[in-house]
């Protein structure tokens, strides 16, 4: 594949302006097939699928570290990708760039920036705005312009089709417009970015159908939904579905321990029935870029229309409580001891939100971490990804390489990469948020 072949666009043959007709716009002329604007955890892996599928790429980002990191190979990728980014960084074809003025270059145009919530749980959309309005900036008759990154059902509409009208640019017409939410899970090698299905619409049929061209250049499989809302709609379900089946484990990890039973034991014996059940596991809290923020966005958009889901708000409310459940986890278990935080050392082990992976966003140890720290605990962790972690009020706290020399009297386990060693554990008391480190001596579940 040297190019994307989108369908032919019927206002570059004819424009109207009120009653004036307009002289055809001269075709534009494209030397890149796909633009990607943010190159994150999501937008980097997505770059290189679609080079290696053949695609002259434009890979963007603002942030000058970012791209010397690239540009370096230091960055956060499965073995695949290392391997797709050091192809990519050797052919002319894939070009890393701060410029938006290259945007105009490319057929497609796909933004993948973050979409987090404030401290206060309130969608910051501050990224995906300046990307959308130099999207609308930088627009050319001809190409597709397709969001990818998790918002509010309306935000394409809002952040796309109209700004471009107000340009004179007719989503459908002028332009393609379309919505497919990304589906990349960070660290896990064994589901390639292109065997995971997309779902996608346009603004028109057409838009559709330009999308689902473009999507399918690389990923086998394309499935198309009615509207720009249903997409949107679609990954707002898929995010509040885990959301609320992981608060509704981490209040059965509550029960069992309660009841005197391993929440392990429980789940694997459910998981064995072929159907109707699907296996959750409990933990310190939930971290990343979509379980903590995506359904936020929801019941953000629901306040707005005076409309309640209680069932979601609980399990959110859930789900930020988890990181101050922990330290009272380890409250109570010192207290049975005789012992109390302040002046404890506490040793955190792993602090990523998901094993095997350098990612820190919206990870719950920060918080415990934090909170141990006001409560009084000497805190200290170790974590072969990070290095430095900052908390949420602004203290840096480096990581211990050797953590025996910490002598901890209590480890969390928080986050199990695969192959850490325990050995050094010793006597400490172990409070195991993992729930999978039954083998050790003087370990309690959280």
């Amino acid at each position: 594949m040297s190019t994307l072949d989108l369908p032919e666009q019927g206002a570059l043959a004819r424009r109207r302006i009120g009653r004036i007709e307009q002289p055809p716009r001269p075709a534009p002329v494209f030397d890149a097939d796909v633009a990607i604007i943010g190159l994150g955890y999501v937008g980097l892996p997505t770059a290189l699928a679609y080079h290696h599928a053949g695609a002259r790429v434009v890979a963007l980002d603002i942030a000058a570290p970012r791209l010397t990191a690239i540009r370096s190979r230091d960055v956060d990728l499965v073995p695949d990708d290392q391997a797709r980014l050091r192809e990519a960084l050797d052919d002319p074809g894939f070009v890393l760039t701060d410029d938006v003025n290259a945007l105009t270059r490319a057929r497609a145009v796909i933004v993948c920036v973050p979409t987090p919530v404030d401290r206060h749980l309130v969608p910051d959309l501050s990224l995906l705005r300046a990307a959308c309005a130099s999207v609308v900036a930088h627009a050319v008759p001809g190409q597709l312009l397709m969001l990818t990154s998790t918002t509010y059902v309306g935000c394409t509409e809002d952040l796309l089709v109209r700004p471009l009208l107000r340009r004179g640019l007719v989503a459908g017409e002028d332009v393609h417009v379309a919505f497919s939410a990304e589906r990349i899970d960070p660290g896990s090698a064994g589901v390639k970015t292109e065997t995971v299905p997309r779902v996608v619409a346009g603004a028109t049929p057409a838009c559709t159908e330009a999308a689902a061209q473009v999507l399918g250049s690389y990923a086998e499989s394309v499935h198309r939904v009615s509207s720009l809302a249903v997409a949107e709609m679609t990954k707002l379900l898929e995010n509040t579905f885990r959301a609320v089946n992981i608060a509704l484990i981490n209040e059965f990890a509550d029960i069992c321990r309660t009841l005197g039973m391993e929440v392990g034991d429980v789940i694997d014996a459910a998981a064995t029935k072929p159907y109707g059940y699907m296996a959750f596991r409990p933990g310190p809290g939930v971290g990343g870029h979509c379980i903590p923020c995506d359904p936020h966005y929801l019941l953000w958009q629901l306040r707005r229309d005076r409309v309640d889901a209680p069932m979601i708000s609980t399990a959110m409310q859930q789900i930020a409580g988890r990181p101050g459940r922990v330290v009272d986890r380890i409250r109570d278990v010192l207290s049975a001891r005789r012992m109390g935080l302040p002046g404890t050392r506490v040793l955190v082990w792993g602090i990523t939100y998901k094993p095997d992976v350098a990612d820190l966003r919206e990870s719950p140890a920060l918080e415990i971490l934090q909170t141990l720290l006001e409560a009084g605990a000497i805190v200290g962790y170790t974590d072969p990804y990070v290095p430095v972690a900052t908390l949420p009020d602004g203290i840096e706290l480096i990581g211990i390489d050797e953590p025996e020399s910490f002598q901890p009297e209590v480890v969390l386990l928080h986050t199990a990469h695969t192959g850490a060693d325990t050995s050094w554990i010793g006597e400490a008391l172990v409070v195991d948020a993992t729930y999978g480190a039954r083998a050790l001596t003087n370990r309690v579940a959280l």
